[in-house]
């Protein structure tokens, strides 16, 4: 099986269905490379997520790239929270 290429997917993310393949990819590639995961459960990627979320500033800082504006974070919540029932 072909590795996936995140960061390669990563950067083709401009609609609602490639926000939707990504995620399915992000699962994929957890079915098969977990062991290459630093947060490989739940609470530790949630908890990774929010961190991140909080340094993101010195991330794209760092990158040399300015940081995003307008992000409807709300969406994000939302998804995550639908997610945990939705069938």
């Amino acid at each position: 099986m072909k590795k996936l290429n995140l960061l390669e997917n990563l950067n083709q993310v401009k609609t609602r269905d490639d926000f939707s393949k990504f995620v399915l990819d992000i699962l994929n590639d957890y079915k098969n490379n977990s062991s290459s995961w630093e947060n490989a459960d739940l609470a530790s990627f949630l908890e990774a997520m929010a961190a991140w979320a909080d340094d993101m500033d010195g991330f794209y800082a760092n990158q040399g790239e300015e940081i995003p504006e307008n992000i409807h974070w709300k969406v994000f919540a939302e998804i995550l929270c639908a997610a945990r029932m939705y069938e």
